[in-house]
């Protein structure tokens, strides 16, 4: 018995094209709790699950490397190890440590990776925050000290000298990360994309439109309205520090994040926030709390001789301030802010 011809069945061409774009279109910004904080990255075109899984890998190996709060990261081997021996680490671990011995150098302290002590004692953002007694904060103190810490690039150790000590590099992991993940980005020629590591925003290429991004700064005293200004750019970090990112309310007063390698105390310069735009997520972070520790009148200065580096100053009176770079691309928005010629 002859089999029976098969019908040659045409595939209609609007069920192709619908295919076609099913499997082409971009995916949604992919989110992830890393680093302590929410990370998002919007890869727009180009963007595949293939390269959305290798920067979240990659995040997620940095946090094994610097975070101080998990058990068993190469940050925690050395703070375990502080006063009795070196400890062997990643090249990565390194390069982060190198970077933030620069800014404590640049800064004159006041931004130090061996805070550690300081900030678990005042432990502001977790259950546990309280404001220590004058003599806790003296004691931890004496256990800070950027240069007793001891990176021996040849050994690849690193050794903090004194017992007690410990570091925290709260104040750069998500800028390394940032940059880490902004080179997985470049190594796939991708044209575009946002990367934002809970706040530290790195603006890769240019929109699909072939336009600068427009990053908002936040508003730091959150009063409602716009957000504070607008940046235009291109292929930059936008990094903010200030003291509404983390805090606890005591005795009728509020003690923010950033403290002092002075007094131990939470700093006091007059500002409400410091944003840097940068070429490199780790310089944004850094500078922006090594300059909000520094206040305006040192920190300005500071900002302004290094080459393409801008900074937005928000004083506690709400005026605005940026330095000479930011004059093409920074827009005042909210109302309730003032711009300022001089402090």
């Amino acid at each position: 018995m002859p089999c029976p011809r098969r019908r040659n069945r045409k595939v209609p061409l609007w069920f192709i094209l619908t295919l076609w774009s099913a499997a082409c279109a971009p995916l949604p910004p992919q989110q992830e709790f890393v680093l302590g904080t929410f990370c998002s990255v919007n890869l727009y075109q180009g963007g595949t699950k293939r390269i959305y899984r290798e920067i979240f890998s990659r995040l997620r190996a940095i946090e094994a490397l610097m975070s101080a709060n998990r058990p068993g990261t190469e940050v925690d081997r050395i703070n375990q190890n502080a006063g009795l021996q070196p400890v062997r680490v990643h090249q990565e671990l390194l390069d982060a440590l190198d970077a933030a011995l620069g800014y404590a150098e640049l800064s004159g302290g006041a931004f130090d990776p061996t805070v550690g002590p300081l900030v678990k004692l005042w432990s502001i953002g977790f259950p546990d925050a309280r404001v220590p007694r004058e003599a806790e904060i003296r004691q931890a103190l004496e256990k800070v000290g950027w240069r007793d810490l001891l990176v021996d690039r040849q050994k690849s150790t690193v050794f903090l000298r004194r017992s007690g000590m410990a570091l925290d590099l709260g104040a750069l992991a998500k800028g390394y990360a940032a940059d880490a993940a902004a080179a997985i980005i470049q190594k796939n020629r991708l044209p575009g994309a946002i990367i934002d590591l809970g706040g530290n925003i790195f603006a890769y290429g240019e929109k699909p439109d072939k336009d600068p991004w427009r990053i908002g700064i936040r508003n730091p005293l959150d009063i409602p309205g716009p957000v504070l200004g607008v940046l235009t750019l291109k292929n930059k970090t936008v990094v903010s520090s200030g003291g509404y990112e983390r805090y606890l309310e005591a005795g009728g007063k509020r003690y923010h994040h950033i403290l002092s390698t002075r007094n131990g105390y939470p700093v006091e310069t007059g500002l409400l926030s410091v944003t840097i735009i940068a070429d490199r997520s780790i310089d944004g972070d850094g500078l922006s709390t090594a300059v909000f520790a520094l206040g305006y009148e040192r920190g300005a200065p500071l900002i302004e001789s290094l080459p393409a580096v801008d900074a937005v100053f928000v004083f506690e009176d709400m005026r605005v301030l940026a330095t000479s770079g930011c004059a093409d691309y920074f827009s005042l928005t909210h109302p309730a802010y003032t711009a300022a010629a001089s402090p």
